[in-house]
């Protein structure tokens, strides 16, 4: 999901600069060097250092009167739907109309602040990409290497092939994306309806005719046939049915996303794992049955899933639910006013302290667990240690996002949690 926000001129100075920090350097050493020059009486060092000054000039020139005439100009940046974390798809850039001059180039930003798995202390982030001349679309490499939010501006600058200036055009536009968790894979869980909770729900009256009744076939009993609707719309109808109940397969999970609220990425990747094997878990239920019906519980509230519309709103907001401080829990669902006796599913990582007793109050429920715990070589099964999912600090530097070397400490201590069934998943970083 994408919003556009207002326009927030974050990076005034720059521009009003016009100099890039290496255009600065020249500058001050090849004015330096002329006055040196012009002292020392040295002819061959005026010149150069004349010809240096004097493009300079030509190029700030151009360039000034340039970006006014591409003031107009409105870049917009279109990123893919939804986003995805190590998905590698470009991001759109648009609206880039206006003749360039020789020697220019136009180049797109994208600035801002990224909250992986949601968490407040957020790392800055700059991803640009220069225009060909003549085009008017262009390839951002935006990309993340965990879920999270993005929160940034999108803005075009022109720029000289020499890297001297650097001048604002076009207006800035920002947005404000949630980034998913990227895809994990696995076996897949098979549901049997009778393991949810039913829901018995009744039909108003008014849908209970429209539904119930279809046009006559051969073969449909003779005392079934609707005589008075047949009469108004000459055609025989058949009354099908006159049960005016459904019985929908409920199947409640519980996202516990409890932990430090100050939290290192070895936290916010098992964090976002879970995410992950969520997500998969969803997708998987909903193309096997679409009656079923998915209520998920996490720290931040609950949602109610009935469709592919609601799956997809829930991912948008999943990849932005970061840590909350553990607290116990009971389970709270029932159905219809009266309690689910049916199999409960939960996905925790190793930073829930408290879930071994919250599994303990769900007895004697059946209970499914999926667990993400720090790849601890000692105690993952050796089939699974060729199976950890692995996050480094490259990863994020690579993607434009700048993070600090400390927040890669490993702080996260193995969970013993058992349940009914358990599925054990293992995440590790590296700095």
């Amino acid at each position: 999901m994408s919003d556009s926000l207002p326009r927030r001129n974050k990076y005034p100075l720059r521009f009003r600069l016009v100099f890039t920090p290496f255009g600065c350097v020249v500058f001050a050493a090849t004015l330096i060097g002329l006055i040196r020059s012009l002292i020392n009486r040295n002819a061959y060092e005026i010149v150069i250092t004349s010809a240096v000054l004097l493009l300079m000039l030509i190029l700030g020139v151009i360039g000034f009167w340039k970006s006014k005439k591409l003031k107009l100009m409105e870049p917009g940046w279109k990123t893919p739907s939804p986003m995805t974390a190590l998905s590698n798809e470009a991001t759109i850039i648009s609206g880039l109309s206006g003749a360039v001059p020789l020697f220019f180039r136009l180049h797109f930003f994208v600035k801002g602040l990224f909250s992986p798995g949601g968490d407040k202390n957020n790392c800055r982030v700059t991803v640009e990409t220069s225009i060909p001349h003549g085009d008017t679309t262009a390839n951002l490499p935006l990309d993340f290497p965990i879920s999270g939010i993005l929160q940034g501006d999108g803005f075009c600058v022109l720029c000289d092939i020499f890297g001297f200036f650097s001048f604002f055009c076009g207006e800035p536009q920002g947005k404000t994306v949630n980034v998913r968790s990227a895809p994990c894979y696995g076996k897949k869980t098979q549901i049997s309806a009778v393991t949810g909770a039913e829901d018995q729900r009744n039909k108003p009256s008014a849908d209970i005719e429209r539904y119930y009744m279809r046009e006559y076939t051969p073969g449909d009993r003779f005392r079934d046939i609707n005589w008075k609707s047949s009469d108004k719309i000459d055609t025989l109808i058949t009354r099908i049915s006159t049960d005016n109940q459904e019985k929908v397969s409920r199947i409640e999970i519980y996202f516990r996303n409890f932990g430090s609220a100050n939290s290192s990425m070895e936290a916010l990747w098992l964090l976002d794992r879970a995410k992950a094997r969520l997500s998969y878990f969803l997708r998987n239920l909903m193309e096997q049955n679409s009656s079923f019906i998915f209520d998920v519980r996490a720290a931040q509230g609950s949602w109610e899933i009935q469709d592919m519309e609601a799956l997809d709103s829930f991912l948008d907001e999943l990849a932005g639910l970061s840590f909350l401080p553990a607290q116990n829990e009971a389970p709270l669902y029932t159905a219809a006013g009266h309690a689910n006796t049916g199999e409960m599913y939960v996905f925790s990582t190793a930073c829930d302290t408290v879930l071994p007793g919250f599994i303990l109050a769900c007895n004697p429920r059946p209970v499914t667990l999926f667990l993400v715990q720090p790849a601890d070589k000692k105690s993952a099964p050796a089939e699974q240690k060729t199976q950890i999912e692995t996050l480094t600090s490259d990863d994020f530097l690579q993607r434009g996002c700048s993070v600090s070397f400390k927040r890669f400490r490993r702080n996260v201590k193995w969970l013993n949690a058992h349940a009914g069934r358990v599925e054990m998943f293992y995440a590790e970083i590296k700095s």
